[in-house]
């Protein structure tokens, strides 16, 4: 890829703590995607997860509600990244946003959910990171029904992610 993520970020106004953020988020999914392909024999783009990884939080330079993953779509349309960075970014957030609940969420409509096995390291390798530390798939729970409620159907897509992507 021609593009320079990190310089992409400090271009667009992300604050330090969020570029160490996406370098961990990056490392993780990294991580994730290479055991998945020693043990399942599928091929991932590695190079796809570690830019996705480092972009997917752009948007948290203009904001950081639930819209910045849209928003940090936009700003790399703008900035005429692939599509393949420009789904992970807009998929990125939780377990993924069924078309059901985007509405409710007041984003624009459009799909939310990850796809690809890419969008989906990226995905749950921000679920298990916070900060710049790696957590647990307990942590994370235990964050989410606190947050959410008990019941909450992303308490549920969580699960469904890690076990897909974690081998």
């Amino acid at each position: 890829m021609s593009l320079n993520p990190l310089k992409t970020l400090k271009d667009s106004g992300c604050p330090p703590h969020i570029i160490e953020h996406s370098k961990a988020v990056s490392i993780k999914a990294l991580n994730m995607a290479s055991n998945f392909n020693k043990s399942i024999g599928s091929p991932i783009d590695l190079e796809l997860v570690k830019t996705g990884g480092l972009l997917h939080d752009i948007g948290r330079s203009r904001t950081n509600t639930i819209k910045h993953a849209f928003v940090g779509a936009e700003i790399l349309r703008s900035l005429n990244y692939p599509i393949e960075i420009i789904n992970i970014t807009l998929k990125h957030t939780g377990a993924g946003i069924p078309e059901e609940e985007v509405e409710i969420l007041g984003l624009p409509p459009g799909d939310y959910m990850p796809f690809t096995i890419e969008e989906k390291m990226v995905a749950h390798a921000d679920n298990l990171i916070n900060g710049t530390k790696e957590v647990e798939l307990e942590f994370v729970i235990k964050k989410w029904k606190k947050m959410f409620g008990n019941n909450h159907p992303s308490v549920s897509r969580l699960k469904k992610l890690h076990n897909e992507v974690c081998i």
